[in-house]
C-alpha cells in the first residue's frame, strides 16, 4: 500500500520563510496548504507552488481571529480528515526603533496576540486534527532573540539586539512549546520550536546574512520527523 501524502498547514505560507517552508514540504510530497489572511496572495502563492508540481492551496486565516481560525480547522477537518504537520510561522515584530521605555502597550499587546496568542489559538483549533494524524508533528517558528540566556550576555552574538516585544513573545512561545510537548509526551505528536536565522524577508531585511532556503531547513526537517525525534526542544 502506498503511504497516504502528508497534510501541512504553514500560517503565514504566502511569502518569506513560511513560503519558502511550504516549498520545500511539497518537493517532499506534501500537500501543503499555504495559510494567508489575505485570499489573493494566497492563492497566487498556491499558484505559483502547483507551477513546481507540488500540490498546494490557499487557506484563509487570521491567526488573531479566532473565528477565522476556527473555519480553517472546519475546512481542512470536511477536506482531508486530519492534519499531519502544523507549522505556526505568521508572526510580526515592532519597530526595531522603540524602546522599553516609550513603546506604547497597544503595540506590545498587537505582537503577542500574533506571536504568542495566535500559535495557541491555531495550535488548540488544530489539535483534535493532528491527533488523527499517526505521526502528527507541531513546528513553532520562534528565535534565538526569545532565549533569556543569550539575551542576558552582553557577549552573546544577540545581546545588543533588544526588540521587547518580538523577544518576550517568543520566550513565550519557547515556554509554550514545552507545554505542549509535556502534554502530549504519551502521543505521536512531537512539538518543537525552530529558530530559522537571521534571513533576507521582509522582516530580516535585507541586510540579513541567510537565505530563506537555509532558514527553512530546520523548521522541514522538524516537520518530517522521524519516531524517534525529539519534543519539546528548541533547535
Amino acid at each position: 500500500m502506498s503511504t497516504p501524502k502528508k497534510i501541512a498547514l504553514i500560517t503565514g505560507g504566502n511569502k518569506g520563510i513560511g513560503f519558502e517552508i511550504s516549498r520545500q514540504l511539497g518537493k517532499l510530497g506534501a500537500t501543503v496548504l499555504v495559510g494567508s489572511r489575505d485570499r489573493k496572495r494566497g492563492l497566487i502563492a498556491a499558484d505559483y507552488l502547483k507551477t513546481e508540481g507540488i500540490d498546494a492551496h490557499s487557506v484563509i486565516i487570521d491567526v488573531t481571529h479566532e473565528p477565522s481560525v476556527d473555519r480553517a480547522a472546519d475546512f481542512i477537518d470536511q477536506e482531508y480528515g486530519r492534519l499531519d504537520i502544523l507549522v505556526n510561522n505568521a508572526g510580526i515584530m515592532e519597530d526595531k526603533t522603540f524602546k522599553p521605555s516609550t513603546i506604547a502597550r497597544d503595540i506590545l499587546h498587537d505582537v503577542f496576540e500574533t506571536n504568542f496568542f495566535g500559535v495557541i489559538t491555531v495550535t488548540q483549533a488544530m489539535l483534535p486534527l493532528l491527533k488523527k494524524s499517526e505521526a502528527g508533528r507541531i513546528v513553532n517558528i520562534s528565535s534565538s532573540l526569545g532565549s533569556l540566556t543569550l539575551q542576558a550576555d552582553l557577549e552573546s552574538p544577540f545581546g545588543e539586539f533588544k526588540f521587547l516585544g518580538y523577544d518576550a513573545s517568543k520566550a513565550a512561545l519557547n515556554s509554550a512549546t514545552i507545554h505542549f510537548a509535556h502534554e502530549l509526551r504519551d502521543t505521536p505528536i512531537k512539538v518543537n520550536s525552530a529558530c530559522p536565522g537571521w534571513v533576507k524577508t521582509d522582516m530580516g531585511g535585507a541586510e540579513a546574512p541567510g537565505t530563506v532556503e537555509s532558514g527553512a531547513d530546520t523548521p522541514v526537517w522538524l516537520a518530517m520527523l522521524p519516531a524517534d525525534g525529539p519534543s519539546g526542544g528548541f533547535l
